[in-house]
């Protein structure tokens, strides 16, 4: 989250919704509240329509396998300023560890072939080395951090309604 400054990001919903909040609230992270797979359509839709912003969408595997046909949006629209990094734990963190499919099915070999720029993974003690060149990259572009199962202890709940993560949200791209 340092490493994003005040780029605008949307985070996906569930553990790494809430580790996000805990570590560093702001203003510039739009929270999805119960909205599963649906985070990188949100940010190709403020990608879009925010040509000049780079646009950050924080996701996991389980919400990238729920909505996976955005992945081919992405590509074919080929938004310069979107960059997608997923943690891939291999499984449903916010719902009792159900194991995913992404032993073997590779997101972001699914991102290359849907049209990314790039789409590269890394491991988590390599993040912040990888991170100021990918955020720099032009996009759609793709970095998976492959993550062990797990969560931050002590870890609180988004406590903003939707409607007020909306609006500050909206305020920070000028849409206030």
């Amino acid at each position: 989250m340092q490493a994003l400054g005040d780029q605008p990001t949307i985070v996906c919903n569930g553990m790494i919704g809430r580790e996000v909040f805990t570590a560093r609230d702001r203003e510039e992270s739009f929270y999805m509240i119960g909205s599963m797979g649906l985070g990188l359509s949100i940010a190709l839709g403020v990608a879009t329509t925010h040509p000049e912003t780079s646009i950050v969408c924080l996701d996991g595997d389980g919400n990238v396998l729920m909505g996976a046909g955005v992945l081919a949006s992405a590509g074919a629209l080929g938004c310069k300023n979107l960059h997608h990094i997923v943690f891939d734990n291999e499984a449903h963190g916010s719902t009792g560890g159900q194991r995913t499919i992404t032993e073997s099915v590779q997101l972001e070999k699914i991102a290359a072939a849907s049209g990314y720029a790039s789409a590269e993974r890394v491991a988590p003690e390599d993040l912040a080395e990888a991170l100021p060149g990918f955020l720099a990259s032009e996009g759609p572009a793709m970095l998976l951090v492959k993550v062990e199962i797990g969560n931050q202890p002590g870890i609180g709940r988004v406590t903003h309604t939707p409607v007020e993560i909306t609006q500050r949200f909206g305020g920070k791209l000028g849409n206030g």
